[in-house]
């Protein structure tokens, strides 16, 4: 098979494809199938708050056949150490020599379940994964493969036996999104498809088949970076992060980071809906997603049961969104 050249309308047929694949053994929550895609589309991570039980293992697994690529689980608890994530140095006894034993973190689709349950220096191992894409292990850097995605799957805080996420690691983690249950005919069909398979104990990724190759989600990937983007629209989503850090009601607001990262969603959604051109509403649709996880909010504000959700649609519903913009970005 062939290296294919995308445009916007290709480029959407085939992650429909992608989307119609894993809906074969993923049922349901066709949100959060979105933000995956439009993450993995920008070329970030992927962070899940959500009870166990729910088939945010199942959605990853199915979402790597998709596009021909490979993934590793690794299920954090609070004695995993930082090796056991990246890998180390290991001396070989039958040679003697030193060797590089590489980690699970050598896949395409890293997924770090409940990660809340493991200490802060454990979950730091992610941080050069997820931000320079490569491992350094005793001195020397090693790139992962490409495309690279971490999702992450995290307990409520409530949950007995959670760690905090530090700020810098939430902050490298492009959306954060809430798995919810699905709806009654939803787990109707789930239920069926379970009742109807070899063992009939768990829902399986073997009706799902590869319909994208990984060079060509990386050149999708790519499209998705080069898209138009009115200095509008720039302006209006740097002008809602700015928000962020001015309310008196937050005491750490977003980061620059987090301009990027609207940008860059705002870019995937619109290749998702087959246009070469962002809109407001691109911006408007995953703010909440890509914002409410980088804001800290004061103590007071926590008292009064604010939520960093409902301070980011109030931004929303304040600031005016630009006009005209599909006429301009057409001509």
């Amino acid at each position: 098979m062939e290296k294919q050249n995308f445009n916007a309308e290709t480029a959407a047929i085939q992650l429909e494809q992608v989307k119609n694949e894993i809906g074969r053994a993923f049922v349901g929550q066709n949100r959060l199938v979105e933000h995956a895609l439009i993450t993995m589309i920008a070329g970030g991570h992927l962070l899940v708050e959500g009870v166990p039980g729910l088939g945010k293992t199942l959605l990853v697994r199915a979402l790597a056949k998709a596009i021909g690529g490979d993934s590793k689980r690794v299920q954090f608890t609070p004695d995993l150490m930082p090796a056991d994530i990246t890998g180390n140095i290991m001396l070989d006894p039958s040679t003697g020599k030193f060797v590089t034993r590489k980690g699970p973190i050598f896949t395409n689709f890293f997924i770090a379940d409940e990660i809340n349950r493991a200490p802060a220096k454990t979950q730091a191992a992610l941080f050069e994964a997820m931000q320079e894409f490569q491992v350094t292990l005793d001195g020397e850097s090693h790139k992962l493969p490409s495309p690279f995605m971490v999702l992450a799957t995290q307990n409520p805080f409530e949950h007995e036996g959670t760690y905090p996420l530090p700020d810098a690691q939430k902050d490298r983690f492009l959306i954060k999104t809430i798995a919810g249950y699905t709806s009654l005919e939803e787990e109707k069909t789930m239920v069926t498809k379970v009742l109807t398979g070899d063992t009939g104990a768990e829902l399986s990724i073997a009706a799902v088949n590869t319909v994208l190759k990984t060079e060509d989600f990386i050149s999708i990937r790519n499209l998705a970076a080069s898209l138009r983007i009115d200095p509008l629209i720039v302006d209006y989503a740097v002008r809602i992060i700015t928000a962020t850090r001015e309310t008196p009601a937050v005491e750490t607001g977003a980061g620059p980071r987090g301009s990027l990262a609207l940008i860059r969603c705002a870019r995937a959604n619109a290749l998702l809906q087959g246009r070469d051109f962002v809109l407001p509403d691109d911006v408007k649709a995953l703010a909440t997603e890509v914002l409410a996880h980088r804001i800290t909010l004061s103590a007071e504000s926590e008292l009064e049961s604010l939520s960093t959700k409902r301070l980011v649609e109030n931004i929303l519903s304040k600031i005016e969104a630009p006009k005209g913009i599909t006429e301009n970005a057409e001509n």
